[in-house]
């Protein structure tokens, strides 16, 4: 009797433990319920997936049944989308028309969401607004602190990033109080910066690409965005394969799986084969074991391994400025890159081969000694790069400790240099073999 209640125990929580690797049904959450009553209304039927918590993902889509390679996995009606179209029909429309120079369809957006939030009950998008995270972790929104400790191309961005978010809300202002007939409050602090950063980032991590003609009333950037409630829930994987595009036919937004899922699995999709830093920059998450990831090496961590005393170093420089060959060099998971390799080539090349430049840049090996000079250095800035990482870890552990309302920021970071410091060992581990001694 004790046996087969401790079979039956092991069965329980094997069935708890599968289900907890599964995800947790949250389809019962009021939240949820009122966003598909509000789907429903406006034509969306679905049975193919389901709200769920996931233990690595956090929220996302569940599969209610097995879904084979060719199935739709949803279908959106147009209704459903959040537009440039849906903006102008608002109240908003004739203000957007009339103001000079125009806004971009970004701005128009941003703008919407933001004049819908503080709406509150009366907003028509009320249900889906609930259901939008509150906070974002895109490198705009990231503290100083936070953005020092990213690779150094990546940190670059990110305070550019920071940079053109600001100038966007000075530039904006002056629209926003053009809108003050609308609202009862001022238009000062309903528009204010937090406001805008949140939702430029709504846009910016959670629109699917979709053209829209130009029109007269808005800037000449590209109209391409569309908000898509609850298909925005399915979560990216970099090993997967869709089909998404509108079909003017059925007019709504679709996605065709190229994979095969089970009942209760996360239902993934793929927003391109972006590398980490892309990730991070565009939508603020870091992605595990990412095949399209890859580490950067700065033009000036390439340039300090070669002597200041070569008479035709600044010629070779320039040579690979001219090219293209000083940016987007990197290290994989198949180690050194053929842009790195090469580069450190032409870095390489003694006074007696300098001539052969043209034919190295095609990738052409001058000589064996040039060929292991490239090699010896790839596997030095390797090792350097990998003890940085190391010592970057170092530090936003100690910061987790010490900056409590940074920890989430920080753990996208720790995160993002883990996953550096895996690919880094495995180049390392790559050149060490190249570099061993043939028998």
């Amino acid at each position: 009797m004790e046996k087969s209640r401790g079979r039956t125990g092991r069965r329980r929580r094997r069935k708890h433990l599968k289900s907890f690797m599964d995800g947790v049904n949250c389809s019962h959450k009021l939240e949820y319920i009122k966003l598909k009553k509000w789907l429903k209304e406006r034509g969306f039927e679905d049975s193919n997936l389901r709200p769920a918590e996931f233990w690595e993902t956090g929220r996302g889509l569940m599969a209610t049944k097995a879904l084979q390679a060719g199935d739709l996995v949803i279908s959106l009606p147009e209704k459903c989308l959040l537009t440039t179209g849906t903006v102008l029909s608002s109240c908003l429309g004739g203000y957007i028309e009339k103001w000079k120079p125009p806004v971009s369809p970004l701005l128009a957006l941003c703008t919407f969401l933001i004049a819908e939030k503080h709406a509150g009950e009366k907003s028509p998008w009320k249900p889906y607004l609930d259901v939008l995270p509150k906070t974002y972790t895109c490198p705009a929104c990231l503290d100083h602190d936070v953005i020092n400790l990213l690779p150094k191309p990546l940190k670059q961005k990110a305070q550019e990033q920071k940079m053109m978010m600001q100038e966007l809300f000075r530039s904006s202002r002056a629209f926003f109080s053009s809108l003050q007939p609308l609202f009862a409050d001022n238009t000062g602090t309903i528009f204010n910066y937090s406001a805008l950063e949140w939702a430029w980032c709504t846009v910016n991590t959670r629109t699917i690409y979709m053209k829209h003609p130009h029109r007269e009333c808005f800037s000449l950037e590209p109209d391409v965005y569309a908000l898509a409630p609850y298909l925005d829930l399915l979560n990216h994987s970099p090993n997967v394969q869709v089909k998404a595009a509108f079909n003017e036919r059925t007019r709504s937004y679709e996605i065709q799986t190229n994979s095969q899922w089970k009942k209760y699995q996360e239902v993934f999709i793929c927003y391109g084969p972006h590398d980490n830093q892309r990730l991070l920059l565009e939508y603020g998450f870091v992605a595990m074991d990412n095949p399209h990831s890859s580490v950067y090496v700065s033009a000036e961590t390439l340039l300090k391994y070669f002597s200041p005393l070569d008479k035709q170093r600044k010629a070779k420089v320039a040579i690979l400025k001219d090219h293209d060959f000083l940016e987007n060099l990197t290290f994989g998971w198949d180690g050194p890159s053929w842009r790195l390799l090469t580069a450190l080539k032409v870095l390489s090349l003694g006074a007696d081969e300098f001539a052969c430049w043209r034919r190295t840049l095609l990738g052409d090996v001058p000589s064996a000694r040039n060929e292991q000079q490239a090699l010896d250095t790839a596997a030095k800035i390797c090792q350097f790069l990998i003890e940085e990482t190391q010592h970057v870890l170092l530090q936003i552990s100690q910061l987790k400790r010490d900056k409590e309302n940074l920890k989430t920021h920080l753990a996208l970071v720790e995160m993002l240099r883990s996953e550096d410091l895996k690919i880094l060992q495995k180049s390392a581990e790559i050149l060490c073999n190249l570099n061993l001694p043939t028998a």
